[in-house]
């Protein structure tokens, strides 16, 4: 078994007709649909902006709702303080 074969997993030859035919499905697929390799390149590249775009959404949420329950929490705790310092 040379080098190439072990390498590919089958003979040259053979890989190569794989090849072929699993792209030919795939271009009847991407024709159907309309798309075409820039939009599948797009589509990835945009599918990682969202994903990084929405980790930082949450946290900014989640620092809005710290904030806004710190308006509530702080202040009580300070009158709480406040009146428990007095007895």
């Amino acid at each position: 078994m040379s080098a190439l074969t072990r390498f590919l997993g089958d003979t040259p030859l053979k890989v190569l007709l794989k090849l072929l035919v699993v792209s030919f499905l795939v271009g009847i697929v991407m024709s159907a649909f309309g798309w075409s390799p820039l939009d599948v390149i797009y589509g990835i590249r945009n599918f990682f902006v969202d994903l990084w775009n929405l980790g930082f959404r949450a946290v900014d949420r989640f620092v809005g709702y710290i904030l806004l329950g710190a308006a509530i929490v702080i202040p009580a705790f300070i009158l709480l303080r406040l009146a428990s310092y007095r007895k």
